[in-house]
């Protein structure tokens, strides 16, 4: 394996960091949204199962109990 000193780690280093795409505030603010409506609708969609399995299991046990 070839070994590179820290010279040469470091400037390829920053090479490799100057070829980085940052995103803009607008992307990070949209993203942001989309995360949170996401989490939403998965809360809902978790919440609905939920109580979809707890009625069946009640309708279940009441009608064995």
């Amino acid at each position: 394996m070839a070994r590179t000193n820290p010279l040469q780690f470091i400037q390829q280093t920053r090479a490799e960091v100057s070829k980085v795409v940052w995103p803009t505030r607008r992307e990070v603010f949209l993203t942001t949204v989309m995360v949170f409506i996401m989490a939403a609708l998965t809360a809902v969609f978790f919440a609905l199962v939920d109580l979809g399995i707890r009625s069946g299991l009640q309708a279940i046990l009441g009608f064995f109990g």
